[in-house]
């Protein structure tokens, strides 16, 4: 398995960009981690059926977020989160092709590991084992180590700028284990959604669109600097 799980945007403003994702895409009360603040942060993370969508935004000078701000003149992504049945083989694939890890953490419910972005190219890339699979620590109580109910929708893919987008696409593949693509330009994720890679064309590398199904009609909105592609689908009742 090679799913994404939640994609992560950083914002100067966090309320703003939480309340309009929440808006355009009929998500829940967010959740604020209060562990983010250990990097300088604060963060609101919603779901999406039992993907989720995270906003991180500093509160302090000096962070990777604040940064990333900087490089990209404004609001935009940040990290991509996947879900591997085989993060221990990952992170060797990882090891051996030189690329660091910036954070690494083993819980009883899940395990959570970042790799470095200057290494792996276009953004944080976090490999994530959850137990059971369907869980998701990240998500809030409620998703510590049991899948709770939860309305309809999902994420299904990502679009991500690249100055050499097949190279990219193969260091992703390379530690994800996902199979390449559209000519070596994209990852098969779980689920038959991909994960893209489109030339930068002389602006930042990074997340630049996300995929999703969402409640309501087909429509494509851009929130927080990111463009999501919604295919809508029915909500219950």
């Amino acid at each position: 398995m090679v799913r994404l799980r939640q994609a992560v945007l950083v914002a100067r403003e966090l309320d703003p960009v939480a309340g309009a994702l929440r808006e355009e895409l009929g998500l829940a009360e967010p959740f604020h981690d209060p562990g983010v603040g250990r990097f300088g942060l604060r963060n609101a993370v919603m779901a999406l059926g039992d993907a989720f969508v995270e906003v991180v935004s500093p509160v302090q000078a000096g962070t990777a977020a604040g940064r990333h701000l900087e490089r990209l003149g404004g609001d935009g992504g940040y990290m991509v989160m996947f879900q591997l049945d085989d993060v221990p083989a990952a992170r060797a694939r990882a090891a051996g092709a030189g690329i660091r890890e910036v954070f690494a953490v083993g819980l009883p419910d899940i395990v959570d590991v970042h790799l470095h972005p200057r290494d792996v190219g276009g953004a944080i890339v976090a490999l994530d084992a959850p137990l059971p699979a369907g869980s998701w620590r990240w998500g809030g109580p409620a998703w510590e180590g049991r899948v709770p109910d939860h309305g309809p929708g999902t994420i299904t893919g990502a679009t991500v700028a690249a100055a050499d987008p097949r190279a990219m696409a193969a260091r992703w593949a390379h530690v994800t284990g996902a199979p390449l693509t559209t000519g070596g330009a994209a990852l098969a994720l779980d689920g038959g959604g991909e994960l893209r890679f489109q030339a930068a064309d002389g602006r930042p590398e990074g997340l630049v669109a996300v995929s999703a199904r969402a409640p309501g009609g087909d429509r494509t909105v851009v929130v927080g600097g990111v463009r999501f592609e919604v295919s809508g689908v029915a909500t219950r009742g």
